[in-house]
């Protein structure tokens, strides 16, 4: 067994006994150690860890061993690595000997029996859809963006922003677009937002009017948005090949999901997607294409944006809340050549949501190929995620079938008949943060409501993911 005292107190505070050992090299057998002595409690949350070089110099093992080690436990949630502060252990990981059991008194404390047991404090385990794993941010990517972008910046970035974005963020984009979904566009027809909230309320009502044709379940949210601004939503019924566009009637604009049906799953088919356009074209209507997760797909093949089959009558909206952070509050709409002027027009002289400096930086992150290899390596790790979900259902509750998973970031579970709602409610006092069915269904819906819950796979840490889909099957009805 090799031994190794990391006596750096003057780093650390306190002089660190790593045992190195086990299968796998020393970059696991490092691994391991720090993940055993986190979970120990050895090291305590916001202890800070030596740098690379002073570890790897104590360890006698190379500098790159270190670093690969650290970057393993921060993606897995175990540890934090900010500019400026170091490597530390996250503030969320709590040792075994600092858990208080519920309902002990502390010593010397009168003993007493509480009539009712206290109800814990938010989720335990959150599995909400719509919100990517935040401990997989690329920090040190996304950090050398941020400095190259800062360095080359010209001196009118940092003056009143363009409405239409920064030039090189939608240079950059117009290339991505084209080459990961197929949009067919031009840097003068992209106008930069802050997500697709936001470009909705761009849209509604100063450039377009209701009423407005719905997917029957999609985010209340967007109803909620839609209907403050007096635009009344009109659902379209859905089957397993997407929405039923030959039901749409006198309507000007239609909202789809095309690439992933938010929230049921699967693609619009393409014998739709056609008919739809067609449909645009022969009404002098326009297509709304939300494209929130299209980079996220994993048992088929890639489907392209809706858009490219018409530019000038498909609005294509996309963001990075999923494939990268909700925190940067990054959108953009792809317009047809007639509503760019009028979304300017909406949006003002000054551009007042997207930071230029945040729009520069993902400039940089996209043309340098950064990107690309965060959402190749996250589409891995969603996939492994989405495959370990299917299969402890299988194992525990196979009664449960699982619906929706070929991309994104959830699954639909379907529940027997008269159960979701009691489910809602037993994850409520269990501590798992879900979503059932029914509250994405549109109010005026005529089509029939299955049981069943809204399952988020991406937004729990690494390592807290088993702990979240063991509960996940405590909270589920029996066969």
């Amino acid at each position: 067994m090799a031994e190794s005292w990391v006596n750096s107190a003057e780093r650390i505070g306190a002089d660190l006994h790593l045992e190195l050992s086990g299968p796998g090299g020393r970059r696991a057998a490092l691994t391991r150690a720090l993940r055993e002595a986190v979970r120990s409690g050895r090291l305590v949350p916001g202890t800070r860890l030596p740098p690379y070089r002073s570890l790897a110099t104590d360890l006698g093992v190379a500098r790159n061993t270190v670093a690969d080690a650290y970057a393993e436990l921060v993606a897995e949630g175990w540890l934090t690595a900010r500019q400026g502060s170091g490597t530390r252990v996250a503030a969320g990981v709590t040792p075994p000997h600092r858990r208080q059991r519920a309902g002990a008194a502390s010593p010397g404390a009168p003993s007493r029996v509480p009539r009712k047991a206290p109800r814990a404090r938010g989720p335990r385990h959150d599995l909400r859809q719509g919100t990517p794993d935040a401990s997989s941010f690329p920090r040190a990517a996304w950090l050398a963006s941020a400095r190259r972008a800062l360095q080359q910046a010209p001196n009118e970035a940092f003056g009143p922003g363009d409405p239409a974005g920064r030039a090189e963020l939608r240079e950059a984009l117009a290339e991505y677009l084209a080459r990961a979904r197929g949009v067919r566009t031009e840097p003068g027809r992209i106008v930069i937002c802050s997500g697709f909230a936001h470009a909705l309320r761009l849209l509604f009502p100063q450039v377009l009017r209701g009423p407005l044709a719905v997917e029957s379940y999609g985010l209340g949210f967007h109803r909620q948005l839609l209907a403050d601004a007096s635009v009344r939503t009109v659902p379209l019924p859905l089957d397993e090949d997407g929405a039923l566009v030959g039901e749409l009637g006198r309507e000007r604009a239609v909202l789809l999901t095309p690439a992933h049906q938010f929230p049921t799953g699967g693609p619009l088919h393409a014998e739709r997607r056609a008919a739809v356009v067609d449909w645009a074209r022969a009404r002098d209507g326009v297509i709304l294409e939300d494209d929130y997760d299209g980079e996220f797909r994993y048992d088929r093949k890639p489907v392209g944006a809706l858009q490219g089959l018409d530019p000038e009558r498909v609005i294509h909206i996309g963001s990075v809340s999923k494939s990268l952070s909700p925190a940067l509050r990054l959108g953009w709409m792809v317009l047809p050549e007639r509503f760019v002027d009028p979304v300017l027009e909406t949006k003002g002289e000054r551009e007042a949501w997207a930071s230029a400096l945040d729009q520069l930086t993902l400039a940089d992150f996209i043309d340098s190929g950064s990107y690309d290899r965060h959402v190749r390596r996250m589409r891995q790790r969603y996939r492994g995620r989405r495959d370990r979900l299917v299969a402890t259902l299988a194992a525990r509750a196979p009664h449960i079938e699982v619906t929706g998973i070929a991309a994104g970031l959830h699954a639909v579970l379907r529940l027997p008949p008269g159960t979701e709602r009691s489910a809602v409610k037993a994850a409520v006092w269990q501590g798992v943060a879900l979503d059932g069915l029914a509250e994405f269904r549109h109010p005026e819906a005529a089509m029939s409501a299955p049981d069943g819950l809204v399952v988020g796979y991406a937004t729990p840490a690494e390592h807290a993911y088993g702990a979240a889909l063991d509960a996940l099957c405590d909270v589920l009805p029996p066969r």
